[in-house]
């Protein structure tokens, strides 16, 4: 059988597979939008090494994804940090403090498994509440002593397909200093919550009491983003910067007080929360927070059909809305109120 024979062979095998499973019906168009995907590369006319990326970054997250399965429903916090940072720096012992806070608060805390500050992260944490998601890099070695030969750690050969992983598995960050790297991570962390292609979650930017970074950077870099119109004031909620290991740690527990998520379904919003509200205060919610939604009074109720059919956390009470604002630095408001409760 040759080599087209096979690939068609291994189609089919999917597809009875998957039309026997037991996967929702979105799952299976899904996955029949993959297998289209797959035949679309093996038809076209891409290179040798188009077929190389998109199947390895394909195979690397899919090995992510059955690592993190187990854990999908723990909250976690991703940590951003340099490589570089020393034992005797006092970023390191900062990092571990905060992250056995987090982990004392039922967080998993998830770092690039490398030396530095996200071995300090794991240190903190400790080998049961860390896990690791790795680069391969021809000059540094695999993961930290914390995370090493442990099933909640794996390696991957991209960048891109490593900072999926940081980001779509957390439920907030941690950001401590660093260089380009955690400068990329952290902006496009700003830029996801920014454009609303990301959930609303905290975003904490940790610095050493007496030797800032963050402050310094933040107060060049906001004005003159404001000043050419590249950023609205609003955008400056979407992050907290603390050298303060108890005002980081309840940023992001207090985020989750009541708020638990949101979903868009038919472009109307629904934030779910952990206890209701009193229905005069919805009524009194949704005129606080009506420059956010399309002037009709906030809906409190339970799941939608959608979310009941996906096994969506419908145990939950959703407050719903026709959400009109750009991005989620405006909702931040409104979770801030709704953790009140």
């Amino acid at each position: 059988m040759g080599l087209q024979e096979d690939f068609h062979a291994a189609v089919k095998q999917i597809e009875a597979a998957y039309s026997a499973g037991s996967r929702t019906p979105a799952d299976r168009r899904f996955f029949q939008r993959l297998l289209k995907a797959s035949a679309d590369l093996y038809d076209g006319d891409g290179s040798s090494l188009d077929v190389k990326i998109a199947s390895t970054a394909l195979e690397e997250m899919t090995r992510a994804f059955d690592m993190f399965a187990p854990y999908r429903d723990v909250r976690k916090v991703s940590i951003f940090g340099s490589a570089r940072t020393t034992p005797d720096n006092p970023i390191y012992s900062l990092t571990v403090n905060t992250a056995k806070e987090l982990a004392d608060a039922g967080f998993m805390v998830v770092t690039g498994a490398g030396p530095g500050i996200m071995e300090a992260g794991m240190k903190g944490a400790g080998r049961e509440r860390s896990i690791g998601v790795s680069i391969r890099l021809p000059f540094e070695t695999g993961a930290n002593s914390v995370i090493a030969g442990d099933e909640k750690y794996v390696s991957m050969r991209y960048f891109f397909t490593r900072k999926l992983m940081l980001v779509k598995e957390s439920h907030a960050f941690l950001c401590l200093p660093g260089g380009f790297g955690t400068l990329d991570e952290t902006f496009e962390l700003l830029t996801l919550a920014q454009t609303a292609k990301s959930v609303p979650v905290p975003i904490v930017f940790l610095e050493v009491p007496g030797d800032p970074f963050w402050t310094p950077l933040m107060a060049t870099m906001e004005p003159l983003l404001l000043a050419h119109g590249l950023i609205s004031p609003s955008d400056i909620s979407l992050y907290k910067i603390t050298d303060n290991i108890h005002e980081a740690v309840s940023e992001v527990v207090g985020f989750y007080r009541n708020y638990h998520s949101i979903r868009f379904v038919d472009n109307r919003l629904y934030i779910r929360v952990q206890r209701p509200l009193p229905s005069p205060d919805v009524l009194a919610l949704s005129q606080q927070f009506s420059h956010i939604g399309d002037g009709e009074a906030f809906l409190q109720g339970g799941p939608t059909p959608e979310e009941v059919r996906d096994n969506d956390n419908e145990n939950l009470t959703r407050i719903s809305f026709n959400y009109t604002a750009k991005g989620f630095a405006d909702l931040r408001p409104l979770i801030d109120a709704l953790n009140e409760y």
